[in-house]
């Protein structure tokens, strides 16, 4: 079973590599996506929902994200996405500054400066290349798991931090974790 790796661990905080035409043939991309889609699964902390992992965050350091929003009501949930070998190819110029956690750093929490709008362009799971137009907390949602993709975590680019204990205090509502 593919478990989170620790904060420390290398390949949180390297350039990871992009995925071939093997790889997808090989079954490497069809066994990274399942990995990915157990691990999100097995993430659970009190108050915080899990909607997006990327592979560094399993130990594998290769380009590939998924969204599998874990919000019990469907009808909130985001809508699942494979991302092999993604960029983020149009960013908007105008930002917000949001709240953010993640599943490799589950006793910080911050605001990150992210442009509201994105344009993603990548791989599905079979190979297929498509185009992604993402804005609020989507677009953020993919900064963030891009940032990943380049050994960025999001306390690395905060412009401010919380403990988990202060944000346990009331310090803030309900958030979605990436």
């Amino acid at each position: 079973m593919p478990k989170l790796v620790p904060e420390s661990h290398p390949a949180l905080h390297a350039i990871a590599e992009e995925l071939t035409t093997e790889d997808f043939a090989n079954g490497t991309v069809a066994k990274l996506v399942k990995d990915l889609k157990a691990a999100i699964k097995e993430y659970s902390a009190d108050g915080f929902i899990a909607v997006a992992i990327a592979a560094p965050q399993i130990g594998v350091s290769k380009r590939i994200f998924i969204i599998d929003d874990q919000s019990e009501r469907e009808d909130d949930r985001f809508p699942s996405l494979v991302a092999v070998n993604p960029r983020i190819i149009k960013a908007s110029k105008k930002s917000k500054l949001v709240g953010e956690g993640c599943l490799s750093v589950p006793e910080a929490y911050g605001l990150v400066r992210r442009s509201t709008n994105v344009t993603l362009r990548a791989l599905d799971e079979h190979g297929n290349e498509y185009e992604r137009g993402a804005g609020g907390l989507l677009a953020q949602i993919i900064q963030h798991e891009e940032n990943h993709l380049d050994g960025i975590l999001f306390t690395d680019i905060a412009e401010k931090l919380w403990t988990k204990e202060e944000v346990d205090a009331g310090a803030h509502e309900k958030h979605h974790v990436e």
